[in-house]
């Protein structure tokens, strides 16, 4: 009787142990799925907000990206009937002065060009896509807008030679994704790597001093319940005293008008919103790594 009642003791303690241990998880849980609703409904509204201030920025940036444009054409027709007549001192000034307005009106229109930029990569974000996850091939997606990124680039104002590397694990089954938004993270990524690449000389004409030709590699794997997606660029690499901004909204590194610093912030969010996370490894002068771990379920 008393071995009977021991007995049961254990296995009430063994029970009570693994109601504790589903308890505590479905508590995990639970604050898991709060943090995701809370964040999900700050995005949502951060983007009616972004959308908002996008449309009524749009109206007079194109006046004044139109206008500017417009008076350095009227300006380049002053320059032209001002050859026409006699050449004095009196022209020479006016000549100059309108110089010194032309540059300033070139300089009116870059900026506004890269806000145009900006504002139109809010509207994206903040239009968002229909939040659907089905199962996808993501060696597909990954040859798909690699590929897309490419082409897209050799058909630019300033394409560059690269060398195209996919190391894809065939292994990998159909994970849930939102091929809409993961389509834009493999392209933000690719477009990324391009850029940082297109200083590279891509000719060698030293035999004894051999360069590096531009390569893009893009790695698929399964680690244990995760899917490793790696994009890799043989560039100049990030210094290491900005790489902690590299992910903030609004942070570029490019110059003029070429970027937003938006598209490495949204790439971000999109994994985020995968359950995933994105890490970045990159050394100066040999490579930079983009590396994101999603669940693979």
């Amino acid at each position: 009787m008393k071995e009977d009642l021991e007995q049961t003791i254990v296995e009430l303690r063994q029970l009570l142990k693994e109601k504790s241990s589903l308890l505590e998880q479905s508590q995990k849980d639970l604050q898991n799925i709060k943090e995701q609703v809370i964040r999900n409904e700050k995005l949502a509204t951060l983007g009616l907000l972004s959308a908002g201030i996008a449309h009524e920025i749009k109206n007079p940036l194109n006046f004044i990206n139109n206008f500017s444009e417009l008076s350095i054409e009227f300006l380049s027709e002053i320059d032209e009937n001002l050859e026409k007549v006699n050449q004095n001192e009196a022209t020479e000034e006016i000549k100059s002065i309108l110089g010194d307005v032309k540059s300033n009106l070139d300089k009116i229109k870059q900026h506004g060009i890269r806000i145009n930029r900006i504002v139109t990569s809010m509207l994206l974000h903040a239009r968002g896509s229909n939040g659907t996850f089905e199962p996808t091939d993501i060696n597909q997606l990954i040859k798909e807008y690699v590929n897309l990124a490419f082409h897209g680039m050799r058909a630019g104002k300033e394409p560059i030679n690269v060398k195209i590397e996919l190391k894809l694990d065939e292994n990998i089954k159909p994970i849930p994704l939102n091929p809409e938004d993961f389509s834009r993270v493999i392209l933000n990524l690719c477009n990324n790597a391009f850029d940082a690449m297109r200083g590279m000389a891509t000719e060698n004409h030293d035999k004894e001093n051999p360069i590096r030709p531009a390569t893009l590699t893009v790695q698929s794997r399964i680690e244990g319940q995760w899917v490793h997606i790696v994009v890799e660029d043989n560039g100049p690499g990030i210094p290491s005293d900005i790489q902690d901004k590299i992910l903030q909204p609004f942070f570029t590194t490019k110059k003029g008008t070429q970027g937003t610093g938006l598209g490495l912030s949204i790439t971000s969010d999109i994994i985020k919103a995968h359950q995933g996370s994105l890490k970045i490894e990159s050394k100066e002068g040999h490579f930079t790594k983009f590396i994101i771990k999603i669940p693979n379920k």
